[in-house]
This record gives C-alpha cells, structure tokens and sequence, in this order.
C-alpha cells in the first residue's frame, strides 16, 4: 500500500478552505464537492459566507475514500458501504469492482499502476462533470 494518501502534513488549525483540502489531498476542488454528494460521512460546515470549511477529520475522511477508490479499487458505492460499516484500512474487498475483484495477482510494471491511478481520478472527475451537468 502506499503511504501518499495518508501521509499529509497538516497546518496547526482546525478549518480548511475547499482550496487548501484540494490542495493537501491532491484532489480537485470539483471531485470533493461531487463526493460530498455520494459519502455522507463527508460533511464539511458552511461558513456564513457559503465557503465549505473542512474539519480535520473531514481531510482524514478525504484520504481514505481516495485511498479506497484509486488504490484499493473500491466503486464509489463499495466505498461508501465500508466507510459507513467502520471498515479500517486494507478491507477485505467487499464493493470492489467486478474488474479488481477478480484480478490475480501478478507482477506488473510500474507504468501500469500509474496508469491505472489515472484512469481511475479521469472517471472520477468524469462523473463529477456529469454529475454537475445534470444538475445544471
């Protein structure tokens, strides 16, 4: 597993800015407004101006979906259930696409785990965008 998603230096304070939380987790201000939609256990408080304002454990919260969905190969609906069942790190596959879940493993080069990273944050961002448009 890697350490990128969890190993985050936070500033000493409480609140974040969407920007500063886009920023800290590598993950696009547009991809976290999309899976407040889809984690409800990712709530970030409204300031009185409208900015969303993410605690720190909403940024923890952050990583561990990312972690699921880009390393673990988890769908957004998998995700959601083993957030939700207080499932730790690693889980043990359960809501993992039909694709990974079957997988053997075998070496692979590391040009394919990358590409397969971004394939996987471009169908994120895909379906953010559709998500927006459709309300739109």
């Amino acid at each position: 597993m890697s350490d990128q998603f969890q190993r985050v230096e936070l500033p000493q304070k409480n609140l974040f800015r969407i920007g500063e939380v886009s920023r800290l987790t590598a993950t696009k201000p547009f991809v976290l407004r999309y899976w407040e939609t889809e984690f409800p256990m990712l709530q970030p408080v409204k300031a009185p101006s409208g900015h969303r304002l993410y605690r720190r454990e909403d940024i923890e919260t952050v990583l561990e979906i990312k972690r699921l969905l880009y390393e673990e190969g988890f769908t957004i609906a998998g995700a959601r259930k083993h957030l939700s069942e207080g499932g730790g790190h690693g889980g043990n596959g359960h809501g993992r696409s039909t694709a990974a879940a079957s997988e053997t493993p075998t070496p692979t080069p590391r040009g394919s785990t990358a590409h397969r990273k971004r394939l996987l944050e471009l169908r994120d961002e895909l379906q953010a965008i559709l998500t927006l448009l459709k309300r739109g």
